[in-house]
């Protein structure tokens, strides 16, 4: 009997670490942009989620890159942005400053607010300077600062269907009664 209950015991420990884990890893992973130590421009980064996720449960996460958008040119580089992670290694992910920046936002076509951001789902869009919507994974992350001065939020729904209106114009009929949607003449 008491075999059962330090295989129960066992059982019940490793199923909450790796609940702790998992979190950890939800947490910690994703595009990071910091500022490159060497030249003073954005970089794009990527840490190994899975090591910052152990060493977080153990205390605080421990840091390692897996890649930058100044690799391969600095690849032996010292990677003293590595301290800027440490310091705020929510707030430099490229997904929390997206929804910062989306936050209060309206939809340039319809004006309706962009509202609670579901980025697994129904990703928000851009609508580029020339008025095409742009997805963010078309979007380099070390670009992040010009992209979000120069181009304004899109609702999911308006991309999908300025997307459709692209690929398809042959398919689509405007309303030739209605006023034209926001963002046309």
């Amino acid at each position: 009997m008491t075999v059962y209950l330090f295989i129960a015991a066992g059982v019940v420990a490793l199923f909450y670490l790796g609940i702790r884990f998992g979190r950890a890893y939800v947490r910690l992973r994703g595009t990071r942009v910091i500022t490159c130590p060497a030249d003073q421009t954005r970089a794009a980064v990527d840490v190994s989620a899975g090591k910052a996720a152990a060493t977080a449960m153990l205390g605080s996460p421990s840091f390692t890159l897996t890649s930058c958008s100044h690799w391969p040119e600095r690849r032996g580089c010292g990677q003293q942005c590595l301290s800027q992670i440490d310091a705020a290694p929510i707030d430099c992910l490229v997904r929390t400053q997206l929804t910062a920046w989306y936050k209060d936002k309206t939809c340039a076509l319809c004006r309706r607010p962009v509202g609670t951001i579901d980025w697994y789902e129904r990703a928000p869009a851009l609508l580029a300077p020339d008025g095409r919507t742009l997805p963010w994974s078309a979007v380099e992350a070390a670009r992040l600062d010009d992209i979000l001065r120069t181009h304004v939020p899109v609702c999911f729904d308006c991309h999908v269907a300025e997307t459709f209106r692209r690929t398809h114009p042959e398919l689509v009929l405007d309303n030739p009664f209605g006023a034209a949607p926001p963002g046309r003449a």
